[in-house]
């Protein structure tokens, strides 16, 4: 479980460590801290008309009426950190807000693998709103003219990361496939973020996490990123060195 940050928005730490080797590489490692820039919950219904785009929460799993939820988010890393950094980890930060199964249950982070939108609908509830031009839905990448290969989203089959969560409070997801998947995004541009897919074998088990709209900062979506910057030192020879201490 994850402490809440410090301000919210995009900020630069001050470096964590500095790392010198005579015959190897120098290193300096920073940590920055990303909110959110796009998130959004996909309802479970046949028309693909519903959407949450703008709306406070974010769910994740099945309602007791047996339809899933399955949330999205995404952060712009490439525009936080230099493009030749080296990610060394990630942790992804969600707060839980509300559920009404007791039962502990396993939330999965998977990378998605198509483009989506956050439009202008909102809903504070687990049923959603009318989609809105660009919304992400169960059935589309952008409301209302463009499909998702598969209804309920693109999405690599194995998670990158998965968390056990119960009440209300601060979870983490952090793995190195995660770290992976940033390190990615970050050669290729491409950024489509991760879904969060909850237990959904079974009815009732849908959690509601706060999303970046929710009107508590500390408690929207929020990436933790160390990073490094590696550049090649130069070469030595031992007959350089001993004339260099003499």
């Amino acid at each position: 479980m994850a402490s809440r940050r410090s301000p919210a928005g995009r900020v630069a730490l001050l470096p964590l460590a500095a790392a010198w080797a005579l015959f190897g590489s120098a290193a300096a490692a920073d940590v920055v801290l990303l909110e959110a820039t796009r998130d959004n919950t996909l309802f479970e219904d046949a028309q693909g008309d519903t959407s949450s785009g703008s709306g406070p929460s974010l769910f994740a799993g099945r309602n007791s009426q047996g339809l899933a939820r399955r949330a999205l988010v995404s952060f712009d890393v490439r525009s936080a950190l230099p493009h030749d950094a080296r990610v060394d980890s990630v942790t992804l930060h969600l707060h839980l807000s509300s559920s009404s199964d007791p039962s502990p249950r396993a939330i999965r982070v998977h990378r998605v693998l198509s483009d989506w939108g956050e439009g202008a609908s909102s809903s504070a509830g687990g049923s959603g709103a009318p989609a809105q031009d660009g919304d992400a839905t169960w059935l589309h990448r952008f409301h209302p003219g463009t499909f998702w290969a598969s209804p309920g989203g693109d999405f690599t089959n194995v998670p990158s990361a998965s968390t056990t969560v119960a009440g209300e409070g601060d979870y983490a997801w952090r793995s190195p496939e995660l770290t992976a998947d940033v390190q990615a995004w970050l050669a290729a541009g491409a950024q489509h973020g991760w879904i969060i897919v909850g237990e959904e074998t079974v009815p009732g088990t849908a959690r509601r996490f706060d999303s970046r709209e929710h009107p508590t900062p500390q408690q929207r979506p929020w990436l933790s990123l160390h990073y490094s910057m590696v550049t090649p030192a130069r070469p030595h020879t031992w007959g350089g060195l001993k004339q260099r201490y003499r």
